[in-house]
């Protein structure tokens, strides 16, 4: 599969930018959008900037997905730079945080809540960074297993003044307790037991951990011990994921031709997962870092440049 699919029709409506209403009133930089058990929809704002370090308000939204009005929101006072997103099959809400307070004393954790916003679990040391087992680098996104065991991806790309550069790469393994059970990858390289810029897990419903490899160019694929499945190449430079049944949406806010040359665009990738063939594309050149759908039909990005905010794409 090359470039040349995206030639295919989009089964979406034109993009419409900032469509949702947060409770500050204007987006920040986001990430993240899932969707729970109950087809509630979630979204990270990062309390109206591109931090929330020093910002009392909430980082998290739980928003109508008709309407686009925030329903609730939680996470005030917990996160500098909240990345991933998650929600489980009990409806509990799991962020990635990938950076450091000014203080020393936030970041650098996985945190788990409950929808009215109780801390219920952290992984990692707050404020330290690391690569062993009690501490992550920049942990990118997190997703929760059907026997509960917690997946997380650490190692972002550089960011100025919030991610360093030449971190390692790796996808970690913890049991539903929160105790260390394993990791692969390593220092950031293109093989098969590597990443560069591991940015997004999904899994699906054989349970294969698929990871989008952004910096790769690729979606990888392992079972739950870190075997090697494949390397899929057809679903553009993923940033993030959403699979529903045998459709895997994957959501490409990078691509150029400096980064991934061949015609590459911008904009949302549908397939097949069970044949590994993509067969729509949703083309948006502000296309962002985070896809759902909901069970209205429609899709929503999560934006994290100009525009930012939610983006929603009406299913035709």
């Amino acid at each position: 599969m090359t470039a040349s699919a995206q030639d295919i029709p989009s089964p979406y409506g034109k993009a419409e930018n900032q469509w949702a209403s947060p409770p500050s009133g204007a987006w920040g930089s986001t990430a993240g959008i899932e969707r729970g058990p109950r087809g509630e929809i979630w979204a990270i704002d990062r309390c109206g900037a591109n931090s929330c370090d020093g910002s009392d308000k909430p980082a998290i939204i739980q928003l109508d997905m008709n309407t686009g009005k925030a329903i609730r929101s939680i996470g005030a006072g917990l996160f500098v730079f909240p990345h991933g997103l998650h929600v489980d099959r009990a409806g509990n809400v799991w962020v990635t945080d990938g950076g450091v307070s000014k203080d020393g004393a936030k970041g650098l954790q996985v945190i788990k809540l409950s929808p009215d916003g109780k801390v219920l679990m952290r992984l990692g040391t707050a404020g330290q960074r690391g690569n062993d087992e009690s501490h992550f680098q920049s942990p990118s996104d997190v997703i929760t297993a059907r026997n509960g065991d917690i997946f997380v991806t650490d190692g972002h790309a550089p960011i100025a003044n919030i991610v360093p550069p030449d971190l390692a790469m790796r996808v970690m393994k913890f049991s539903a307790d929160g105790k260390f059970i394993k990791q692969w990858g390593g220092k950031a390289g293109a093989g098969r037991d590597q990443f560069n810029n591991p940015h997004a897990l999904a899994l699906d419903g054989r349970g294969r951990l698929y990871v989008a490899d952004r910096g790769n160019n690729r979606t990888m694929i392992f079972d739950q011990d870190g075997k090697f499945i494949a390397d899929w190449r057809q679903f553009g430079r993923p940033s993030g994921f959403y699979i529903a049944g045998d459709r895997l949406y994957a959501i490409d806010a990078d691509s150029s031709e400096a980064n991934h040359p061949g015609g590459w665009k911008k904009g949302v990738w549908i397939g097949s997962i069970r044949e590994g063939r993509a067969e729509a594309f949703v083309p948006d050149d502000t296309a962002g870092e985070g896809v759902v759908v909901a069970p209205n039909g429609h899709m929503y990005g999560a934006v994290n440049v100009v525009p930012r905010g939610i983006t929603r794409y009406q299913k035709k």
